[in-house]
């Protein structure tokens, strides 16, 4: 079975960073990859000139899809992996959401920056606007410049307050990858669980049966960003997996202007999961 994997493209080098993770990540997997550019024509009054120059902009998107697919194919050839073209006139995540549904899509994977870099910023405005929005794939994405690493190890953190459905699966999909391991991480101010959180945990637990992985407990000390941050250097993680609830620490850190003030800047490739 072919695993369908979206690529939304800019063509930004942030763009082709993502898709050269890709490629490396699936290396040994059946795939389809999907290059999608979404190009909303002029808005305001349809005129003779307007109508000629959105077609004029297709024209050039398209082009530059068929050269980045010819790029992507030369640059990283393997006979397990299939690349096509996708131009959509609706916007981003409009064209993300047809995308998912007619094409099947198991996994999108992006850049975080995009073309405009903004050098104080881990997520852009595309990518926080993904994040929030798309609610039927979970999407990784991949730091500006950042080199293929085999992923052997991916922190999952967890709070033990909700049950662990669909959204787990993405987790260990990732892990069968490379055989990785997963360090499910609890932060919080007090280390002792509560019952609830114990039968959480025991249930996670079971879920993981046959995946490596371990708890660490690790004392909140009023920034969990950094504890995430820390964790990450002293366990040598390669992947950071997190899943996106309402008034979880992910919606905090995509809110404005909470991203630019705490400055949650990762510099592995984060996997975000929607709820279930």
């Amino acid at each position: 079975m072919k695993n369908n994997i979206l690529l939304p493209t800019d063509f930004s080098e942030n763009a082709w960073s993502a898709t050269e993770y890709a490629t490396k990540l699936f290396a040994n997997e059946d795939c389809n990859f999907y290059f999608l550019h979404a190009s909303q024509p002029p808005s305001g009054r349809i005129s003779v000139s307007s109508t000629k120059l959105a077609r004029v902009m297709a024209e050039n998107d398209l082009k530059s899809l068929s050269e980045f697919k010819t790029k992507a194919e030369k640059t990283f050839p393997n006979s397990k992996h299939k690349f096509n073209i996708l131009l959509s006139q609706n916007d981003l995540f409009d064209a993300i959401e047809v995308t998912l549904s007619q094409h099947g899509i198991d996994l999108v994977i992006m850049g975080t920056k995009g073309a405009s870099r903004s050098e104080d910023l881990f997520f852009g405005s595309n990518t926080v606007n993904v994040i929030k929005r798309i609610k039927s794939s979970a999407v990784l994405m991949i730091p500006d410049g950042f080199n293929f690493v085999k992923p052997k190890q991916i922190a999952f953190p967890t709070d033990f307050n909700r049950s662990y459905g669909k959204e787990i699966e993405y987790v260990k999909q990732m892990c069968g990858l490379y055989k990785a391991k997963i360090s499910v991480v609890h932060i919080s101010d007090n280390l002792e669980l509560s019952e609830a959180q114990h039968e959480q945990q025991k249930v996670l637990e079971s879920v993981l049966e046959h995946i490596p992985h371990s708890f660490n407990s690790v004392l909140d000390s009023g920034k969990k960003e950094h504890a995430i941050k820390d964790f990450i250097e002293e366990h040598d993680i390669d992947i950071l997996a997190m899943i996106y609830y309402t008034h979880s620490f992910l919606e905090y850190v995509t809110k404005e202007p909470v991203i630019k003030r705490i400055g949650f800047q990762p510099t592995i490739p984060f996997l975000v999961i929607p709820k279930a």
